[in-house]
């Protein structure tokens, strides 16, 4: 079948559903460079653990990882111990101090290793499509290629590229945010890009040159996002966006609950209660016109979602409220 998303490690170490399209980019630009900080950390979680050299440990299991993930089509990290042992062994983890702080599956280091240097993807998830766990792939059988190699500074442009495609304007500040970046490396991609300076209410924005032009007032349109969306995400200045609802719909580590969006607004929040039903709650006054469009886009969500109930990982203030 053919593969139009995939899951990957991407800006701020976190993980994204990105285009095939734009995997190399993300890849090149802001997973690989983690490669070698995850290989030296394994490595000294394999020598704290006592095992073995940790190094010449790491070389070897994840060549035998590759090797018999090649020969599968997908599989569970537990599939995968079945084959390789070494993957069952229990690496400590440390904190600033030196205690412990707890035990993590060498199958965990292994794989988002060979993940950071794209020789492998998560797959399709074990169980229903919410489930967190994931089936593993060698990134050639999942994609039909190798992801392309492009250089650092290029693939960090076509990621700027693409974010402002969506997000511009956007200022530096929030750029910084949402790919991790220094801003060294954030100017240089602008300057790349030939990005163009507007202003922001007492800041300035960038946009790319070829979306400057005035654009014609959209019809109205609402829209029921889920957590950690994107589009919630994208700005590390919300305020304009977000109103004075961000208390309520972010949780203490700035992650976004469901929210209600309006013509470009945030207007409340929603839950998905275990009986099935979207909970809505709106956080000022839309007018009956909005409310009836919501109130529609919840049901057609409803229908879409069927049996499945979908909890947010990181929960907030007004998502638990609703879901009580």
């Amino acid at each position: 079948s053919e593969k139009s998303l995939v899951r990957i490690l991407g800006m701020r170490r976190t993980m994204w559903v990105v285009p095939t399209d734009t995997a190399p980019a993300i890849n090149s630009g802001s997973t690989a460079p983690l490669a070698d900080y995850q290989y030296r950390r394994t490595a000294a979680m394999v020598e704290t653990a006592g095992i073995a050299d940790g190094q010449a440990w790491v070389d070897r299991v994840m060549e035998e990882t590759l090797r018999a993930l090649s020969g599968m089509d997908e599989a569970l990290a537990a599939e995968l111990t079945a084959v390789v042992p070494d993957l069952g062994q229990k690496l400590r983890v440390l904190k600033k101090d030196g205690s412990l702080a707890g035990e993590v599956g060498a199958s965990t280091r292994i794989l988002v290793l060979l993940s950071t240097r794209g020789q492998v993807v998560r797959a399709r998830p074990r169980g229903s499509w919410i489930s967190s766990q994931y089936r593993w792939s060698t990134t050639e059988r999942w994609l039909g290629a190798e992801l392309e190699h492009i250089d650092e500074v290029e693939a960090c442009v076509r990621t700027l590229s693409n974010y402002l495609a969506s997000f511009g304007p956007a200022t530096e500040t929030d750029i910084r945010w949402w790919t991790g970046w220094n801003l060294g490396r954030v100017r240089q991609c602008l300057e790349r890009l030939d990005a163009v300076q507007v202003g922001l209410d007492g800041d300035v924005g960038y946009v790319l040159g070829d979306d400057i032009e005035p654009v014609a007032n959209e019809e109205p349109w609402v829209a029921l996002l889920p957590g950690l969306d994107p589009t919630s995400m994208g700005w590390k200045e919300r305020a304009w966006y977000f109103g004075n609802t961000i208390s309520h719909l972010f949780d203490r580590n700035g992650n976004a609950g469901p929210t209600i969006w309006a013509d470009g607004k945030v207007v409340g929040g929603w839950a998905h209660r275990a009986d099935g039903e979207i909970a809505l709650e709106f956080l000022e006054d839309v007018g009956r016109g909005t409310t009836e469009m919501v109130e529609s886009r919840a049901d057609e969500l409803r229908r879409w979602i069927g049996d499945i109930r979908v909890t947010p990982r990181f929960r907030t203030p007004l998502e638990k409220q609703l879901s009580a």
